[in-house]
Formats: C-alpha cells, structure tokens, sequence
C-alpha cells in the first residue's frame, strides 16, 4: 500500500485530507511533532508528501530541504499564499507541485495519483536501478540507502557519493584532496575539516548495519574502504 504523510498544522484539514487519502487506499499519516518533521519521514519512509508552508518551528521549505537531503520521493505544497513567488520558493527548494488553499479535495486526490503513477506506476521509468557492491554491502544511488546482511541505513547525498568513491575506487587509497575535490565543486568554503567530519557520519552509517572499521586511514595517504568487514557482535 503506497504511503503518504501529511505535514500540516490545522488539525481539520489534515483530519480531511487523511479521511480522503485512505478513502481511495492509501495509507496516510498526520504528522504531530513539527519540530521532528524529519524523524518521522524516516520512520514512515513515504512515497509522497503533502506539506503546508506555515508550520511551527520551521517553515515548510526547511522541511523540504531536509527531506530531500535523504528521499526523492514526490512533495507537493499546501498552503494559503498564492503568490507566483511562493510557489516559485516551492519548486526552487525541492518541491514538486503546489495546491493553493482553498481547495477541492478531489484536486488534491488528482495531484496524488498523477505524481503516484509518475514515479512509481504505468508512467515511470523503467530504468535498472544503480547500485554499487563490494563482498556484500550493497549502495543503493537513488534511494541513498546502504544494506548489508539484510540491514539497512539511510544516507545523506554527501554520505552516498563518499561511499561510491571508496566502493568503486578500491583498493585505491583516496586522499584528502581527492575527497574534497570529487565531493564539492566550490573549495573556498570547505576547510580540511569537513573531510574529517564526513568521514566520522559516514562511519557511524557503516556502524549502523553492522560493520566496525569499514574505511581505514591510511597515515600520510588518506582512507580506504577495508572490505574484510569486521562485524558487530
């Protein structure tokens, strides 16, 4: 059953629009701690999202940005502003669609199955999926997901091409310069820390699914992936 997970304060609207949804056989859910929008992305792990712009906390393009740093799943606006700008900061900040408020619900179930059938059905591509494998740990590049021995973790854009570099290049050494280089287009900003730190959240993925000391540092070189994998008891 596709899922779709509803981010929108008003209480009666988004009561309405998760009545509708499960009406034609979706399984919705209404989001309720707004300053944990992205936790609750992932533990749901949608295939759409229906977002209002005025939230607590943090806007919905904040929200936006945040899920599209680990999903490519469809997001369509809701809101009251029907500004041309509004829905252009919409589509500019990873947004797919936007519904001006008020609304008729059967627009709303239309924009669902027109994106629904865009990307996962009769209309989507059909195209093999990439990945990238080495002795068993499995990148997924568009669903920027890692698994091994049957468990799973999400990664960040960042996260899925660092680990590409190291599955693809072994058994090259990659060096600090190399990372940078491949991973970030504008050097002037980025210190020699941020290699340091990715590396750290990277590792900590790894951890996740089960692999201890998956990238190795080579002292002088840089790091390398090591796929003698030792596993987490």
């Amino acid at each position: 059953m596709e899922k779709i997970l509803i981010i929108e304060d008003d209480v009666k609207i988004a009561e309405l629009i998760h009545s509708y949804i499960e009406k034609y056989g979706y399984k919705g859910k209404i989001v309720k701690d707004f300053e944990q929008v992205l936790t609750e992305f992932k533990e749901f792990d949608p295939h759409l999202v229906l977002l209002d712009i005025n939230l607590p906390t943090f806007d919905g393009y904040f929200w936006c940005r945040q899920i599209r740093t680990v999903s490519t799943c469809p997001i369509v606006f809701l809101s009251a502003r029907g500004g041309d700008m509004d829905q252009v900061m919409a589509l500019e900040n990873g947004g797919d669609d936007y519904i001006t408020k008020p609304f008729h619900y059967e627009v709303v179930m239309a924009k669902i199955r027109s994106h629904m059938r865009r990307v996962y059905g009769e209309y989507a591509p059909k195209t093999v999926e990439r990945t990238v494998e080495l002795a068993g740990l499995v990148l997924y590049l568009e669903r920027l997901e890692v698994s091994f021995c049957g468990k799973e973790a999400t990664l960040t854009k960042k996260e899925a091409d660092l680990l590409e570099m190291f599955l693809s290049g072994y058994p090259r050494v990659m060096s600090r310069n190399k990372i940078l280089e491949t991973l970030w287009d504008d050097l002037a900003y980025v210190d020699d820390n941020t290699v340091s730190v990715n590396m750290t959240r990277l590792r900590k993925k790894l951890l996740e699914i089960g692999i201890i000391d998956a990238i190795e540092t080579v002292r002088g070189a840089g790091y390398r992936i090591n796929p003698t994998w030792k596993i987490e008891p």
